[in-house]
């Protein structure tokens, strides 16, 4: 085995399970504990530095802004405004089938999102800052370093998957397996078409515009549901 895709293989080896690890400790195995939260909070804290120190000490490249000079925004706007689209159209005609409405207030007064400041303000940073460093994460480094091993359609395979896993184990406390199973379906689908994008235009910020325009019909229908 060459020595870049060892190196390649050994970082997604390492960073792959840390979102799915963060959010077990901080969710499930240790909710609303101070280890939980600090376990929650290295693993986060690994997720973003991992792929710094890789490039920098093992690869030996230097970091980028990830400028996209080949454009993608109309694309990758029009994918976010589609998928949208499609999840607003699958809540107007299953949600009431599959949510409970209940639950979901419950687990948001838990972790401080039952107000309409929290909840705007935490929204605000999942679409401004955390949609960013998943395309960070799961577009830049994951992408890169699946395609030394096996190509780009392989790549984008391996990063939605990645993208996904730890979706999966926080929205098990909201949802029962079905929507479990329908939003990951859903999820999937949505990084491989983010993952699709950073391959095309080789730049995380048309990514992240469609990225963030899902986040906000999301955080909508969250509003929504919360404070009607």
């Amino acid at each position: 085995m060459k020595i870049q895709t060892r190196n390649a293989l050994l970082a997604l080896i390492l960073l792959l399970p840390l979102p799915s690890l963060g959010v077990y400790f901080g969710m499930i195995a240790l909710p609303n504990t101070s280890v939980g939260q600090g376990l929650f909070f290295l693993m986060k804290a690994f997720l973003l530095i991992l792929p710094i120190f890789w490039t920098l000490v093992i690869d030996k490249q230097a970091l980028s802004l990830s400028k996209p000079q080949k454009g993608g925004f109309f694309i990758s706007g029009l994918i976010g405004i589609l998928i949208s689209v499609g999840i607003i159209g699958a809540y107007l005609l299953l949600g009431g089938l599959l949510i409970d409405l209940a639950l979901i207030k419950s687990q948001m007064l838990e972790i401080g999102l039952a107000t309409r400041n929290t909840y705007i303000f935490g929204a605000a940073y999942w679409i401004l800052v955390n949609s960013v460093l998943e395309e960070y994460v799961w577009r830049w480094f994951v992408v890169q370093q699946s395609e030394k091993i096996i190509g780009s359609t392989g790549a984008i395979l391996i990063s939605a998957i990645g993208f996904t896993l730890h979706h999966v184990v926080a929205m098990k406390l909201y949802f029962n397996w079905v929507a479990v199973l329908l939003c990951a379906l859903g999820i999937f689908l949505g990084g491989a078409i983010w993952s699709w994008c950073y391959v095309r235009y080789r730049s995380i910020w048309p990514c992240y515009l469609s990225h963030a325009i899902v986040d906000l019909a999301i955080f909508g229908i969250g509003y929504q549901i919360l404070f009607g």
